[in-house]
Order: C-alpha cells, then structure tokens, then sequence
C-alpha cells in the first residue's frame, strides 16, 4: 500500500478542530487547496487538501482512501489558504467549516463540477437583416437596446442589459428575430464592461487621490468623506491605476449598498471582465464568478461579504466601502468580520486597501488617530452642494397618523407641491410591530420566541421577524374575547399606507424586503424614482446607502429613539450612522434639502451632539465614553454564546465555561446571563462576555475553550459558538 499511496491532510467541513489525514493514489496529482471527496464516519463529504506527504501519527492501514480527487487545479491558491487557515485561527472555528464557508454553495455539493457554464450575452449584427432605421420608427425601447449594443463594440451580457433596461427581455427577443442583434456566449458568470470617459476631479478629491498613489505596498487608508462627495470616484481612479497595471480589484460592498446603480456605474466606466457576487444571483452563477476570478480571467470582483475570500492571483487593490457597516460581520457559523479579513488579506499580499465611509464606525476612526490606517477627508459634496440642515420635531403628546406627525406632513407637503420628492424612512418593515387588545391588553407573541408578532397586510397576517414563524391574525382577543384589536406603532406597510391617504393623487413606492422581494423588482422601481414618476419613497435601510437622487429634497426620520436606548453599547453608534447616510440622500443636486428627525427625546444629549457637530462630533464624544468604560476600540471583547430547549442547559454550560478561568487574572468575566432575548425559535439563551484590555489576553483563553469545552458533560446538551469582536450582544 505505501507504494501506490500516499497520505494527504484534509480539513473536512465538521464542528471539530483539527485535520483528518487519508489515503490518495501516488499519481492522482492531490495539491494543497484542491478539493476531495471522502468519507467521514456514515456520511460523504468534500474537504480540502491542507498537506501532501505528511507522516500521519494514525498507520496507513487504518487511513482511509480518498473516494474522488475533485480539482486537478487547486481552487485555494497558497496565499488563501494563509489567509483562511489565520480566519480559523483568529475567530476560533474549526478550519474545514472556515474553508466551506468561503467556497461558493455549488462548489461545497458533492453533485458539483468544475465545468464552467456560459453566460449569455449580446451583440449587434455586423451585417443586419434589415435597415434598423426603417423597422425601428415605432419601436423606441428596441432602437434603444439597439444603439447601447453598438456604442458597446462588443458582446454585451444579458444580466447587464437588464439591469440597466429593465423588462428589456422581449425587445431583445424582437431585435434577435428581426436579425439586428445575435447571442453570443461568455466567459461563465463575468460581464464584459464599456470605457467611459472620467468625470474631472475636485481639488479636494485630487489632493486625496495624489495622496493615495504615492502610497506602495500595504498601505491601509481610511477615505472619510460627506455623503455626496464623490468617494467612488476616488476608487475609480485608483482602480483605474490597478487595472492599468495588469491586476485585479476586489470592490467589498454591503448587501444594501450593493445597487444595481453602483454596478452599472462599474459596468459603463471600465473596459474590463466584472464579476458581481451577491445574493441575488443563482449558486451557479456565484461559483462561475468564483472560478473565473481563480483563473484570473476577471478583472474586477465586486462582491458582499463573502467575496473576500475571492481567489484573486493577480490581486493589486482591495476596497471597502461603506466599511461601518454591519452587515459585513457573519453572524452565525464562521463569525468573521470581513473588513478585517480584507485588511489582513490585504497586509498579507502588501497591496493597498481603501475604507470608504462617511460614518466610520469607531473602531476604524480610533485606527487612523493611532497613524496605523491613513486618513484622507473629503468634507465638501462634489457638486458643491450645501449640506441638508437637519432638524428635530418632538411628537411628545402629539398624535399620530400611521408613525407620521401633523408638523412632518406639513413640511412634506411643499417639497411634493414643487415636483420634488421625499423620503420616509423607518427601520421597520410590515405593517405594525404589534397586535394589541385594547380591552385587556393581551399582545400577539410569537410562541417561540420573546418577542411580539409583527403585523403584516393591513392586519391579515403576523410574522415572527425572529424566527419566521406566521399564522393569521385573530379577528377577536384569545385572552378576553373582545374584538376591540389595534395595531400598535408603524412599519413601512403602514406608513405608506398613511402618505396615501394624505396624499392621493403623488405616487408612493415602498422599499423593503418583503416589497423587493421578486427578482429586478428593486431595479425597476429605482428607475422609476430616477425618472421622476415616483415622488414619494417609503422604505428601511435598503435605502440608506449607494442612491443618488436628483431630486430628492425632503428626508423624514421616523423613530431615532430606539438607538438611544439599548441594551447594546453599539446602537447610539448605529443610530448616528443611520441617521447621518438616510440625511446624505437629501439636496444632492441643484436643490437645497432638509432632514427632520420625530423624537420624543429632544434634549438627548447624544442627539445634540450629532446635530451641532455632525457625525464627526458625535465620533468624538462616543470615543470619549468608549475609553471611559474600556469598550472597543479600547477593549476587547469575546462573547461565547449557547442555546436549548431547556432554559437551565445554557446556565450550567456557560458556568463550567467560566469556572476554567482563573479569578485573579487580566480578564473581565460577565455571566453567564439570559440573553436579551432569551428564548429565540424555541431555544433558550444565553451569554457569558470575556473583557480584555489586550487581545493577546483573550485567545489563550479562547484557544482552551475551543479545544476543551466540547469535552464538557454540560456541552452535550448544548449548541454553543465562540463570537470574537461582537458585533451585537442581542
């Protein structure tokens, strides 16, 4: 046997630590990075090769044989399996789990190959049928289709027609039928873009971008700039730079600031293969990008948070943009924080990395004061546009029309009058947040969790936004049997629901997850807020970020007072950021905007801050509090959570946890504690929060517990995860 195999190391995606060695033949060509089909106890599952050659404590006649070498070509490169084997290390998860995570769904099924499918596009005839001009007279959206595919000079995809056209499938069939246009394969998953001409830059905007190119090496750089002040245009040089270099861009962006308008500012602006990784498209589609961009046939990746772990050979620049946001943190399984990742990958490869934000998130500005990330400003809008004047209204003692105040419908009124449109925003979707009974006070709960059902369909249905569960809503009480059931606060069904009212004869569209949630309905809905033929936008933060609205003029906040009181020590920080981008939508043209805020708190002291000083002034005096109370950035947290059906389970888990850390020590223990929602689809929780003033005092003991705490009797009853630098402790 030892002649004709050979013992590999394969990381195998289980909730286990460490590394499984098996038997591969001598000539099967395994490498480091390739995936493999094996066998693992009863079941079959795709692990990667981590080691060729290794002297396996475990005799070969007890190894098992690998069932199927997958990749002839490794899909990890070495520089990403570095990175990935430092992602497992750091936020202490086994490393075959890290690895599945950062392949593409396709690529982790055993059904999965490594054949490429082709990507449709299109391109217009050489040599057409018939003279476009003539059969094209009565028909404006065909000649339409028509001119961009000819100004493009080459094959155009069908995913990038669409987003720009939306609904353009059937003129495209009618210009293929009428022999104008033909369909053409491409390169699996990448889109092929158009050189646009760069706008000139502001002398701010120069100063920056001279700043960033004399840069070299591992140069990490915080781009802080107003919204409005042309912070993409500055990626876009600097992208421009890298491409001319003959290397590739990873573009990070958040799920919600991934807009179809970022992408097809991408798409008109760089003659290069673009790969868009992001929840809207099929695994197929995400796994080609993946690949293409492993072959090095993609030039520019522009992905949400799992597209850091990209494989990219010939990778010059990495951008993060809209770095603050939240959602760049994975919060179940691998819980890594993908800025972070890229600032590694980045120092890793000694290549320059870009933050983007006009709200930097605390720890990031704490960076740059420190001189570890350079700090470039951009305090002016590119269009000179003055800045929206933000203001507050105190709805205290005065009603309330589906969350809207009398004082906030009369400001809204003008700006519809002159033809200009105006945002609500509120961070909740559904129709109310609760179902109550006015007779006996009975609410609506969610039988799995603590929490209310929401309110959907103007009273139809309740939904757990928690956990999912749905059910009709009761015609009469459960408790007393009075039918006298109200609809408690205001979702985005509601409020739109009430601008109608107000508001009869001006278009309202709504956007959230459930109204967005048909494929390129988004898209067509921004097109019309584009064009003008909607003036009134109701929506969460899917409309925070990444939208430019001519003629938007008018922003309303409905609720800011749940950030100010929080159980998290993050939400003022997030209310701050919220606040300040939804304001950034306002007068960003030629017409000068304004913000109002509905509070019943208006002499917060935080609220003052962020109006007298702006997000730079709130920056300021959060850091203050921060360093007072040694939380991050000038502490470190790890939180280690656990979860079941018996609420006594967590307790007894996370005590024997603590119970392993010496009393006198460095290190802050809290807990263990039910969670702030302690029971969430149908489990119990709870948390226990380790504090330390170094980092180097928490992973010493994080590396015991991850080895030692499945070995506890406790953690047999249990679901548990270590979450290093918490994002939230809900």
């Amino acid at each position: 046997m030892a002649q004709d195999y050979r013992t590999i190391r394969v990381a195998v995606p289980v909730p286990l630590d460490g590394t499984f060695d098996y038997l591969i033949e001598s000539g099967a060509g395994a490498k480091p990075g390739a995936r493999v089909q094996v066998r693992f106890g009863r079941r079959t599952l795709i692990g990667v090769v981590v080691a060729v050659d290794v002297d396996s404590p475990v005799a070969a006649a007890r190894l098992k044989p690998v069932l199927r070498l997958l990749d002839a070509t490794p899909l990890f490169d070495a520089a990403l399996l570095k990175l990935l084997r430092w992602t497992a290390r750091y936020y202490h998860h086994p490393l075959g789990e890290a690895l599945a995570t950062a392949l593409p769904t396709a690529l982790r099924r055993i059904r999965a190959t490594a054949e490429t499918t082709r990507n449709r596009g299109w391109q217009a005839c050489a040599e057409p049928a018939i003279d476009p001009e003539t059969a094209l007279v009565r028909a404006p959206r065909q000649k339409e289709l028509l001119t961009m595919l000819r100004a493009a000079g080459n094959a155009v995809a069908h995913s990038t027609l669409l987003a720009r056209f939306p609904g353009a499938q059937r003129p495209l069939k009618a210009l293929a039928e009428r022999g104008l246009i033909q369909a053409v394969e491409l390169p699996g998953g990448l889109e092929t873009g158009t050189a646009g001409t760069p706008p000139e830059l502001t002398a701010d905007q120069h100063v920056v971008v001279e700043a960033l190119r004399a840069a070299a090496g591992f140069a990490p750089a915080l781009v802080e700039g107003v919204t409005g002040s042309g912070k993409t245009e500055i990626y876009f040089r600097r992208m421009a730079d890298t491409l001319a270099a003959g290397r590739q861009v990873l573009f990070l962006a958040p799920e919600i600031g991934l807009t179809p308008q970022l992408i097809d500012r991408l798409r008109s602006r760089f003659a290069a293969a673009i790969g868009v990784l992001h929840s809207q498209r099929s695994d197929g589609e995400r796994a080609d990008v993946w690949k293409a961009a492993a072959a090095g046939a993609a030039d520019i990746v522009i992905g949400t948070r799992s597209a850091v772990f990209t494989p990219m050979p010939r990778l010059g620049l990495i951008i993060v943009d809209e770095e603050h946001d939240g959602s760049y943190k994975q919060s179940d399984g691998l819980r890594y924080h993908a800025r972070d990742v890229a600032l590694k990958r980045a120092q890793d490869a000694a290549i320059p990395i870009l933050l983007g934000s006009a709200t930097p998130a605390l720890e990031t500005l704490h960076n740059a004061r420190a001189g570890r990330f350079d700090h470039r400003k951009l305090t002016r809008r590119a269009t000179g546009a003055a800045l929206p004047a933000i203001r507050l209204i105190d709805i205290r003692s005065r009603p309330l029309d589906g969350g809207l105040s009398e004082p906030l419908i009369d400001r809204i009124r003008p700006h519809l009058e002159a033809g200009n449109q105006v945002m609500i925003f509120i961070n909740r979707r559904g129709f109310a947040p609760a179902l109550l009974c006015h007779d006996c006070g009975w609410s609506a709960p969610c039988h799995r969790c603590d929490a209310a059902m929401t309110v959907h369909g103007a009273m139809s249905r309740l939904i757990c936004h928690h956990c999912g569960s749905a059910e009709n809503a009761p015609s009469a009480c459960p408790s007393c049997g009075s039918e006298s059931l109200v609809a408690l606060g205001a979702g985005t069904q509601r409020v739109a629901g009430a601008l109608r009212s107000h508001f009869p004869d001006v278009p309202v569209a709504r956007f959230d997850r459930d109204s967005m949630a048909r494929k390129g309905r988004l898209e067509a809905q921004l097109a019309d807020v584009a064009s003008g033929a909607t003036q009134l936008l109701v929506g969460t933060q899917m409309l925070a970020k990444g939208h430019d609205f001519a003629r938007l003029t008018c922003v309303g906040v409905l609720d800011v007072d749940g950030g100010l009181f929080s159980a998290d020590f993050r939400a003022a920080e997030h209310m701050a950021q919220v606040v300040t981008q939804v304001a950034g939508r306002a007068g960003r043209a030629d017409r000068p905007g304004e913000v109002w805020l509905q509070t019943r708190n208006p002499e917060h002291p935080m609220l003052a801050r962020l109006l007298d000083g702006g997000y730079p002034g709130f920056a300021e005096a959060a850091l203050a509090e921060r360093k007072a109370t040694a939380l991050p950035p000038y502490g470190h947290l790890a939180l280690l959570r656990a979860e079941a059906h018996d609420a006594r389970h967590p307790h007894d888990f996370l005590a024997a946890a603590a119970a392993t850390i010496p009393p006198a020590g460095e290190l802050a223990c809290w807990g263990p504690v039910p969670a702030p929602m302690a029971r969430r689809a149908g489990r119990y929780r709870a948390h226990l929060l380790l504090h330390g003033a170094r980092r180097a005092l928490l992973h010493p003991v994080l590396d015991r517990w991850q080895s030692e705490l499945g070995g506890l009797p406790a953690a047999r009853r249990v679901r548990w995860s270590i979450d290093v630098d918490p994002q939230d402790l809900i």
